[in-house]
């Protein structure tokens, strides 16, 4: 395949960029659009995205969230516990695909639907839930570390980051996610400590009304999460949004933390359209930094069209044939499930 985007061209042999030169049996022509690798999205549970947002009002801590929504959300937790579990996976593939995002990382145990056939790249990165809802961390030798830290406004989120601290656990494979209860005087540990942080704003505001604080952002490597819908808006594009409506990071400082320093913070490839690296890429029919799920033309995963607008799909070839129509919210798209397995 062949892409011809208005800032450039990119050519695709099975999962791998190649150089352009060469004849190719699919050629897109599209002058009115942009091409940039795939996104990556630092932290998701795919399998809760089927439930829709579930909360009333502000929460002190998501330990009290957790316990109000078993209750006045029974039923719809009973229904969504029913869908059947690759179902669910999937919901989340999709939802994160139509946003663009190529890499996902799933904080809950690995799934072997992830390497059966599944649409989008799981980055294989280790997690425990939080300190409140693990019994024993099992902190990997080697590698980052994903865990829940200080999600909420109380003295309990605040209490977390010491308690990691004086179990060794606050260093640079740290990925904290969300931070919204790291405090003043805790600040400067974290930053010296090279840990990184991934920020979900809107699950933030809905949970607690406010996100983490612009002191932390400012001064330590920042990733992009979506959270599943449970919490969140939405997809990453949201998040991106709103993270810039905020106006705490630089736009240049928001496009890494969803490509190069997440990239970099993940132990993944470095998001790139020269050849030689994976075949991860979209097309937008805006500069990213004002790009809605509406705008993605195009998501490439290792090679394989997964989801494509209408005009972008009837240049596909026979690749058309291996997909259908599909609806998240107001967004139509051809999606594509067949292809081969994502190494």
């Amino acid at each position: 395949m062949l892409i011809n985007a208005r800032n450039r061209s990119v050519a695709i042999e099975d999962d791998c960029i190649v150089d352009c030169n060469g004849r190719f049996d699919v050629i897109l022509d599209c002058p009115e659009l942009e091409v940039h690798p795939g996104l990556i999205n630092a932290h998701d549970h795919l399998h809760r995205n089927h439930y829709g947002r579930l909360g009333a009002g502000l929460y002190a801590n998501a330990y009290r969230w957790a316990e109000d929504i078993q209750v006045r959300y029974r039923r719809s937790i009973e229904r969504g516990r029913g869908v059947q579990r690759r179902e669910a996976l999937l919901a989340g593939a999709w939802k994160n695909l139509f946003a663009g995002v190529t890499t996902v990382v799933h904080h809950d145990r690995w799934e072997t639907d992830f390497e059966r056939d599944f649409p989008v790249r799981v980055a294989r990165v280790a997690s425990a839930d939080s300190l409140g809802m693990t019994e024993r961390l099992d902190v990997p030798p080697s590698g980052p570390f994903c865990l829940h830290v200080g999600e909420g406004t109380d003295a309990v989120a605040a209490g977390e980051l010491p308690i990691l601290d004086a179990h060794g656990l606050i260093d640079e494979r740290l990925i904290a996610v969300h931070g919204v209860g790291i405090e003043a005087d805790h600040i400067d540990r974290f930053s010296r400590s090279g840990a990184a942080l991934v920020w979900c704003p809107t699950s933030n505001q809905f949970l607690f009304g406010r996100t983490a604080p612009a002191e932390l952002l400012q001064n330590i490597d920042v990733m992009l999460g979506s959270d599943s819908r449970l919490t969140g808006a939405g997809d990453i594009l949201d998040e991106f949004q709103s993270a810039r409506s905020l106006g705490l990071l630089t736009d240049e400082r928001l496009t890494d933390a969803v490509g190069s320093t997440c990239a970099r913070r993940l132990g993944l490839a470095e998001p790139s359209l020269e050849p030689d690296n994976n075949a991860d890429l979209i097309l937008l029919g805006r500069p990213l930094i004002e790009a809605r799920a509406e705008d993605v033309a195009l998501t490439v995963v290792a090679g394989v069209p997964r989801v494509a607008s209408a005009d972008i799909a009837r240049h596909l070839g026979p690749i058309a044939d291996q997909g259908a129509a599909m609806r998240l919210g107001e967004v139509v798209r051809w999606a594509n499930q067949q292809g081969r397995n994502i190494r």
